[in-house]
Order: structure tokens, then sequence, then C-alpha cells
């Protein structure tokens, strides 16, 4: 998670999905939606299978089996070994980008471990201690990751539930954190103390995400996959011609190998198709739009 940019060592040996490494993996799988660079989805596919390789712990599905809940944790990056036992609030962002990917099961089983620590305490803690089951460090500072994922699900599955935990985010946030000039950041998300702090990245995303949740009829929804949103929120459009490479034409020439045809290579289904992947966005069958997404089993389990 930090490296030395003058020498180009590692200064930091822990890998996870939170914070310091998160955008990372989103960007490379958006990089080749919006770039086409083959590259770009080699490496994600690389780093999501070593994720759940040496990241992921509990049951091996979401949705059936025994043992605990999925969850994943952060480890050396040179040896695979547990080196804590918390998980920060930024490691909500995964179940949105899985299901970019198309590994909504997972997807669903993470967002639910999430949203079950905002349910305990009408907030998410920076960190919390998955051990301990207790938070690490106290302050909330009205992140937007929980949101964001809850949103993508929704538009994933359609499924009510995440209508549900959209409302259930949007009353904790007017009863624990509305000030008079705006929204406070929680200091302490058990005794709900406030700091005189509210980050843009509430407006940009956590109001955004929440808004176009419940916006039906928004335009952005009924683009297809016209557009995509950045690590901080922002709409960009998925255009032609960003996928359009002049450059190769002339390396083509230089080195003699023609590249014709591969700047407007599209991602296919087969080819977004991960280690782990049990569902797609294609493949929600409708009767499991109307229940719970997780089975009551499992359910009572994470909140338990």
């Amino acid at each position: 998670n930090v490296v030395n940019i003058q020498t180009g060592h590692w200064v930091g040996k822990q890998s996870g999905l939170g914070a310091g490494l998160d955008s990372f993996y989103e960007y490379l799988l958006k990089s080749y939606i919006l770039f086409g660079e083959k590259e770009d989805l080699e490496m994600f596919n690389a780093a999501y299978q070593s994720i759940q390789n040496y990241l992921r712990r509990g049951r091996e599905a979401c949705n059936e089996g025994e043992g605990d809940p999925p969850l994943y944790v952060n480890v050396n990056m040179f040896s695979g070994q547990l080196m804590n036992t918390w998980i920060d609030s930024l490691q909500a962002f995964f179940p949105g980008l899985q299901v970019l990917i198309g590994d909504v099961e997972d997807a669903i089983c993470l967002h639910a471990f999430y949203y079950a620590i905002w349910k305990r305490y009408g907030a998410l803690p920076e960190r919390y201690n998955w051990q301990l089951q207790a938070p690490d460090v106290l302050f909330y500072p009205l992140r937007p990751e929980l949101v964001e994922s809850t949103y993508l699900l929704y538009q994933a599955t359609k499924n009510p539930f995440y209508l549900h935990v959209g409302m259930d985010i949007l009353q904790s946030l007017e009863k624990y954190t509305k000030v008079k000039c705006g929204y406070a950041t929680l200091h302490h998300v058990i005794d709900k103390s406030k700091e005189d702090r509210m980050e843009s990245f509430f407006l940009s995303e956590t109001c955004k995400y929440l808004y176009l949740l419940f916006d039906e009829e928004n335009p952005v929804h009924k683009s297809g996959t016209r557009y995509m949103f950045t690590t901080e929120g922002h709409i960009v459009s998925v255009d032609k011609h960003l996928r359009e490479s002049p450059w190769k034409e002339f390396f083509s020439e230089v080195g003699g190998q023609d590249q014709e045809g591969e700047s407007m290579h599209r991602p296919k289904a087969h080819e977004l198709k991960v280690i782990n992947s049990s569902s797609n966005c294609n493949r929600v069958p409708d009767e499991r739009r109307y229940s719970l997404p997780l089975k009551s089993i499992y359910m009572r389990q994470i909140d338990q």
C-alpha cells in the first residue's frame, strides 16, 4: 500500500482492499472498459484472482454451504500471511466493483457484512475489528462507499431490499449527522459526537448515489452502458472515440505488426468472467428479485 517514489522500493507491506489500495483495482477494470486496452483487463483479472486466493476468508460460496461469512482481510504482500484483524470503511466499495465484473453473488455477501455494521452503529466506523467485533477507529466522515455499492447492487438486481438499505442509510444520516449548515463528520460512531467538518465527497458521491438510487427515471439509468462513474463519483461517457488508438497505427507501421481492429475491441461477457463468479447481471433470476438477496440463515449469521 506504500511505495517510496524516489527509490521505487516498497515501504508498506500490507495488501488489502481498503485505504491506499482501493482505487487501483477500480481503475484497472474501468480503464479497460473506457479504452479497451487488453493489458488492463489482464492485470485486473490477475489481481482479482490473487484477491480471491489470498485475501478472501470464510465459506467458498456466498449463499450456500457451511462456515463463516466471506470476508476480505489484510495480508503481507510477500507471504500472504494475515497482518491484522481489521477492515476499513473504504473496502465497502468492493461489492460495487464486483457488480461491474459480474461477480454479483460475492458482492451481495460482502455488502451484507458492511450493512450489518451500519445497522449496529447507524454509521460505518473507519476501522472495524472483525475478531473483536468492535470498532478500532471510531470516526465516520460521511464516506460514500457503502452507498455506492448499494446503488450498483440495486441497478444489477432491482431487488427492493437495496432501496430499504438506502432508506436506512438516509435516515441515519438525517438523524445523526445533520446540522444547521450541512452534515457533520461523526467523531465517534457510538456516542454520535460530531466534528466541524464535511468532506467534499459527501456531496459529490454520498448524496449523488443516494439520489440516483431512488431516482428510477434518471437519464443515466436509461442509457444502458453509455455512462460510467469514476472512483470519485464523476460521470464519464463510454464513447467509441475513447477506444480509438491512432498511435497504434504508427507503431504498427514501424514494427511491421498489424494491430488494426484491436483498438476497437469491446469487452465480452466471457472475457469479464472471473474466478469465483457464480452470477452476473444478466442472470439474476426474477424470483430472487423479491426475496432477501441472502438466505435468512446467512442474514442472521452476519447480523450476529
